[in-house]
């Protein structure tokens, strides 16, 4: 399976953006999908994920009621909207496919090469 993220950029504190990841080679429907960022010097950490169906959905407490993650299945294609972007926000963002609406980043098997997003104060 193949993983491509895009749509980040430099935007200022307050704005938007939204990410879109494109997966490929496998039934993208069966998996959930998560988001996860990497700043610099720091660890990987969770930010968003959901599930197969789009119904279920789960926030890291610092995105929640910022971001919003979904997904169109027959376009293969994972979305991260955020909004109301902070310069603590700044970092390189992946999708990752799953089996479950979880945290961890060992229970997804499959990443993206990541996109990078950087908010301006």
């Amino acid at each position: 399976v193949q993983l491509q993220a895009y749509g980040g950029g430099l935007v200022q504190a307050g704005g938007s953006l939204r990410l879109s990841c494109a997966a490929s080679g496998r039934t993208f429907s069966r998996y959930a999908m998560g988001w996860f960022r990497q700043a610099p010097g720091k660890e990987r950490e969770f930010v968003a994920s959901i599930s197969r169906s789009g119904i279920s959905t789960y926030y890291a407490d610092s995105v929640k009621g910022r971001f919003t993650i979904s997904r169109d299945n027959a376009k293969n294609t994972v979305y991260l909207q955020m909004n109301s972007l902070k310069p603590e926000d700044t970092a390189v963002y992946y999708c990752a496919l799953g089996a479950g609406v979880v945290a961890s980043d060992r229970e997804y098997d499959y990443w993206g090469q990541g996109t990078q997003v950087t908010v301006s104060s």
